[in-house]
Order: structure tokens, then C-alpha cells, then sequence
């Protein structure tokens, strides 16, 4: 296969698997997407989900949020880890979305990434699913299928999106990369993998096989 057919091939494979895309992440508007993206970090999206409710019940806004202390935050959203972080992070974007964008979640990557605690990929999906905006967030999932599908060296997760990007049309990466997240849990996981049930690397993956399976 050259690269353009493994491209096409994976575009078709994850339409067939995700007609329907669902969002990982619950939530209802910018401001509670963007928490729990960043309350996602090294964290599992089902234990942010069950820790959400706890902290949107108190402050599901900027507003609220700050009329909490970041200690108070700390203890809700402790389970999801890196909590002293990520306490202040959340209290400090909060502020600042009130002070300088009127307590709206800004619109721009810019504008996110200089947000604290919201890095590149935090910003790629709150302008992807909040906004609509043409990103393709990396996690590991994506880094780990992009690698092992021979689309990407692999370095980091910065090249791993440059070639996203390069590869696949603008106009499918808002929903490839939801589709690649899914496809990576349920079919080509780090652990556990199961290579006959990984339809898209059997197909296309690399060609160098360690104890039966594509590295």
C-alpha cells in the first residue's frame, strides 16, 4: 500500500467504526469542557467524568469557580491526580477568563495556551469540540496508532500532529482524532493488545515483528 491508500483506508475503517462519534469528556458548554480537559491529564476520562458532577455542582463557571479557594478545588478533584496543579491552574484560568475575555472561554489558540495549566493539546481540543475549529489533538492513543499505522516516526507529539495534519483532510481532524482515541481503546490498546482484532495495523502497521506483534 502506498501512503495516500493507508490514509484512505483508515479515513473508511474509522467511518465504519464511528459513524456516530461520541465525546469522551462530559460536559455542556466551553468553560466545563476545557475543566475537564485539563482535568484529564494523566488521568483516565471515566474517573474525570465521576469527579465533575462533585466540582461543576459547586462551580460550573468562572464566577463560582473563584469563589472557591484552591484548596477547596484541590480536595474535590484530588482523585483525578496532580491535583496542587491542577487546583490552580483551574482557579487562575477562571480569573482570568473573567478579568480579560468577560468571563467567556477565549476563542484562539493563543489566547488558551496562555491560560494556566492549558497546554497545546488542551487548547487543539477545546477549539476542536467547543468551538469547531480544525484541530487534531495528539494524546497517547493517537501517538501510539499514528506509529504503530507507519504514518509517523514517532519522535514526539509534536511531529506525530505535524504529519496528522500533513496526511489527513482539514476537514475530517476534528472527528479522526476522536475516532483514533476510541479505535486505540477499544482495538489497539498498550496493554493487552490483541493484534487479530486490530483490523487498521494488521492492514497497514509496520513491518517489524516483535513476539508476534507489530512494535
Amino acid at each position: 500500500m502506498t501512503k495516500a491508500e493507508k490514509v484512505k483506508f483508515v479515513i473508511k475503517t474509522l467511518k465504519d467504526f464511528y459513524p456516530e462519534i461520541p465525546i469522551p469528556l462530559d460536559h455542556k458548554d466551553p468553560y466545563t469542557l476545557l475543566i475537564a480537559v485539563l482535568l484529564s491529564a494523566q488521568c483516565t476520562d471515566v474517573r474525570v467524568n465521576k469527579i465533575t458532577p462533585q466540582l461543576f455542582a459547586k462551580a460550573d463557571n468562572p464566577y463560582d469557580m473563584v469563589k472557591m479557594t484552591v484548596e477547596e478545588i484541590k480536595q474535590i478533584i484530588r482523585p483525578c491526580g496532580l491535583s496542587p496543579m491542577k487546583s490552580k491552574g483551574i482557579y487562575g484560568l477562571s480569573k482570568i477568563i473573567i478579568e480579560s475575555h468577560n468571563g467567556e472561554v477565549p476563542k484562539s489558540f493563543s489566547a488558551l495556551e496562555a491560560l494556566p495549566a492549558v497546554g497545546h493539546k488542551t487548547a487543539s481540543v477545546v477549539m476542536a469540540q467547543a468551538f469547531g475549529v480544525p484541530a487534531f489533538p495528539v494524546d497517547t492513543h493517537i501517538h501510539r496508532l499514528m506509529y504503530r499505522w507507519n504514518l509517523t516516526n514517532g519522535k514526539n507529539v509534536k511531529q506525530t500532529e505535524k504529519d496528522a495534519k500533513r496526511l489527513f483532510p482539514e476537514e475530517l481532524w476534528n472527528d479522526l482524532h476522536l475516532q483514533i482515541i476510541w479505535y486505540g481503546r477499544e482495538y489497539s490498546p498498550a496493554r493487552g493488545w490483541n493484534l487479530d482484532a486490530d483490523i487498521i495495523t494488521k492492514t497497514i502497521g509496520r513491518k517489524t515483528i516483535i513476539d508476534g506483534y507489530y512494535k
